[in-house]
């Protein structure tokens, strides 16, 4: 990547991207000096960091301090890739603790901008141990309930990245850096170099967003307005029903009005009731599922609130580890959760149960389990078994007039009962599956109109 590329800036140009005008204040930890040559007496060591520093006038590879993103105070740190990579050595690890500790002192977002080849090898295991300081560091941020963004640039790869990058709540990408583990010159020789981008992280569900450097400053304003902190905040309200749909009067009349091709989704459910929305992409083990949409949005009124919403497909395990991922997040930062429930049954083809079908409907099971703020559920189509059961609020679940929900959908139900085809609508009859008898049976609060 060329080195004017805004994903190659430095770390001062990267923070001045984000404040602009708002300035940041630099802090500085207290000076603990390194022995000549640094901890391993390594010949030549010194002079490489004094040619560092007077080519990117920085006396270490990370800058801290505090700032404002849009309208949000914040903690920054940024990694100076020029200087010795933005490697990770003792003094950086000074200075990557005290940005975490300013955080939870004062109570603030952490924004890392990452740009990191990993260790720095002059340092030897002492600049390894560091990544230890960094992530005893990000553990307390998280039990104290506040978020932690990661911006990460070109490149970030080796301990930086499996870290303060990929260890961050919410991980965004500036297009075409190099984003892995593995830096360039230790990865395999015939390695697929999309694997190791940003782009490629993307895809492979490690990254949440790639924000072109112009939106940048936006996208990350908004996150940090939806993550907060928050003082504890209000169930979610439901979203009115995208439809007229009347209550149907048989079972088959409303598995067939929930599998109506023109029926409102979530997507258009998501856009009436937000005014912007910040999903959050991918399970973080290698896959996705565009059927299961997650994130957090901002109201009109700018109240935050979390959504899971399926997407009437049926949803796989990546889906439910994405679901469990954004429920835990939004109970550890006190935001609200809003569930769309609309599938036919999880994804039971061969692939799903290798990829762990049953372990990730467990997770998302306990995830709502054990959430401690409000949930709010709203069925809008169909309600397929465990797989729709997972995402919804035991106590709070309501339905549109177009949906149902039952123990399985009608066609498997017949199956397992041993009945032919023909008798799949008169099965679902008898399942009491329309939204006037869910209602009835204490499944749903209400019907939504």
């Amino acid at each position: 990547m060329p080195a004017d590329s805004p994903a190659r800036a430095t770390a001062r140009g990267t923070i001045a991207l984000l404040t602009g005008a708002a300035g940041f204040t630099e802090h500085r930890p207290p000076s603990r000096p390194l022995p000549p040559d640094g901890p391993l007496g390594w010949a030549g060591y010194d002079a490489a960091r004094e040619r560092a520093a007077a080519r990117t006038g920085e006396e270490e590879s990370v800058v801290y301090g505090t700032g404002t993103v849009g309208d949000r105070a914040c903690v920054l740190l940024a990694f100076e890739f020029g200087f010795l990579g933005g490697s990770l050595g003792r003094q950086t690890g000074d200075r990557l603790a005290a940005a975490y500790e300013l955080a939870l002192s004062r109570r603030l977002p952490l924004l890392a901008l990452v740009a990191t080849g990993g260790s720095r090898m002059q340092e030897g295991m002492v600049a390894l141990t560091q990544l230890q300081r960094v992530a005893a560091a990000s553990a307390r941020l998280r039990a104290a309930g506040l978020p932690q963004i990661a911006v990460v640039r070109d490149p970030t790869t080796g301990g930086g990245w499996a870290t303060v990058g990929a260890g961050a709540d919410v991980v965004l990408a500036l297009p075409g850096a190099q984003v892995g583990f593995a830096g360039s010159r230790v990865r395999p020789a015939d390695a697929d170099p999309y694997a190791y981008s940003a782009e490629g992280q993307f895809a492979a569900g490690q990254v949440d967003a790639v924000v072109p450097p112009g939106e940048l400053a936006r996208t990350v304003a908004l996150w940090l307005r939806a993550l907060g902190p928050h003082d504890a905040l209000p169930a979610a309200p439901l979203p009115r029903a995208r439809s007229a749909a009347r209550l149907p009067e048989t079972g088959r009349e409303a598995v067939a009005a929930a599998r109506a091709p023109g029926r409102p989704r979530a997507e258009a459910y998501l856009a009436d009731y937000f005014a912007a929305r910040l999903p959050l992409h991918g399970d973080r083990c290698g896959s996705t599922d565009p059927g299961l949409l997650c994130g957090f949005g901002l109201r009109a009124d700018g109240s935050p609130v979390a959504y899971v919403a399926q997407c009437g497909t049926p949803t796989r395990p990546a889906g439910y580890r994405a679901a469990a991922r954004t429920i835990r997040l939004a109970d550890r930062l006190k935001v609200p959760v809003l569930t769309l429930v609309d599938t036919p049954g999880a994804a039971n083809d061969a692939e799903a149960e290798r990829a762990g079908a049953g372990a990730a409907i467990a997770e998302t099971f306990a995830a709502i389990a054990a959430v401690r703020v409000p949930v709010t559920t709203l069925v809008i189509g169909e309600g397929g078994s465990g797989g729709a059961l997972a995402l919804a609020a035991p106590d709070n679940t309501h339905v549109t007039a177009d949906s149902y929900f039952s123990v399985i959908a009608p066609e498997p139900a017949a199956a397992i009962l041993k009945r032919p085809p023909s008798e799949t609508g008169a099965t679902a009859d008898q399942l009491r599956l329309r939204p006037q008898d869910l209602v009835d049976l204490g499944i749903a609060r209400s019907i939504v109109s």
